[in-house]
């Protein structure tokens, strides 16, 4: 028999058609609570299931690190959807904190990869090492978070001090630590020092042209080293906001064409690609719901139409 069922015509209803075919229950229930009215406690629910006796989270919830133990970027995400639904708050973050001082580097930041993934599958451009250095990347998001969410912790005393440093000597860098300086600029509780650090940070972005600011022109501009054949990272990837520091990166003229370019990007299916380097089949599978509840909490909150 024929299909005769129109597909969806709104670019929200395209989208969550996609959700439904593809992403695993915690992106579902993401979904229902951003765009269907869903309460908190569901996607609680389906979080828990990546916690960890040890208070973190593994189980491949980021899913280029896959494997069941706890590690630092896996917890960061755990976080950000507490953020995301009003729930980083009360004992759980005090116990996630708990897991976050068992793992910290001797200066008290997080490493990119705790030596505990030996032996799992994780993607190949992040190694596994016994005594791992602190990484921005996987401590200024979480510190941000949890300022942001007026979460004390002794543990935050010298991660945040360790943000400070590591923001305010970058010189050069890449465009996903600019997203974790970002995040952790964004939460900090000394708004100006932030201020004044996401300023200079603005500029070496655009020196160093790690942002693509006309995508028409993205065949004329490299990509960071070590990135993906079109892995450039626009605007909205640092400014995902428009209470964002980063925001006052860019010209509106730059974030409306940025924005245009991201919607444009959703696919026939209803879901936004990934541009970085798919390495394992499940890799991609479950980070295209993650981007494409990304790409539409964006366009929201810049006040584009979804339908």
């Amino acid at each position: 028999m024929a299909d005769n069922v129109s597909p969806p015509a709104t670019p929200l209803a395209r989208a969550e058609r996609f959700i439904w075919l593809t992403a695993r229950v915690l992106e579902q229930r993401l979904f229902e609570y951003h765009f269907l009215g869903g309460g908190p406690d569901p996607v609680e629910t389906a979080l828990a299931a990546y916690r960890n006796d040890d208070d973190g989270f593994g189980h491949a919830l980021e899913p280029d690190l896959r494997g069941p133990v706890s590690q630092p970027l896996h917890t960061a995400h755990a976080l950000k959807v507490l953020d995301l639904i009003g729930r980083c708050d009360g004992r759980q973050v005090e116990r996630i904190c708990r897991y976050l001082t068992k793992v910290s580097t001797p200066e008290g930041a997080l490493p990119a990869l705790h030596p505990s993934l030996r032996g799992y599958p994780a993607a190949p451009w992040i190694p596994v090492v016994d005594d791992p250095p602190s990484a921005l990347l996987a401590t200024g998001p979480v510190v941000g978070v949890l300022h942001r969410n007026e979460v004390w912790h002794a543990w935050l005393f010298r991660a945040t001090d360790y943000c400070w440093a590591a923001v305010e000597s970058l010189e050069e860098t890449h465009p996903y630590e600019v997203e974790a300086a970002v995040a952790f600029l964004d939460g900090a509780p000394d708004r100006p020092r932030a201020a004044a650090a996401a300023q200079r940070l603005g500029r070496l972005v655009r020196e160093q042209q790690l942002v693509l600011l006309d995508p028409e022109q993205a065949a004329d501009v490299p990509v960071a080293q070590g990135y993906a054949p079109g892995e450039h990272h626009l605007a909205y990837d640092f400014a995902a906001a428009p209470g964002s520091l980063a925001r006052s990166w860019f010209t509106d003229g730059e974030m409306d064409r940025a924005l245009d370019h991201l919607a444009a990007l959703q696919e026939q299916d209803g879901g936004w690609p990934v541009n970085w380097r798919v390495w394992a089949p499940g890799t991609a599978l479950e980070s295209r719901p993650m981007v494409t509840l990304k790409a539409l909490l964006t366009l929201r909150a810049y006040g584009r139409p979804l339908g």
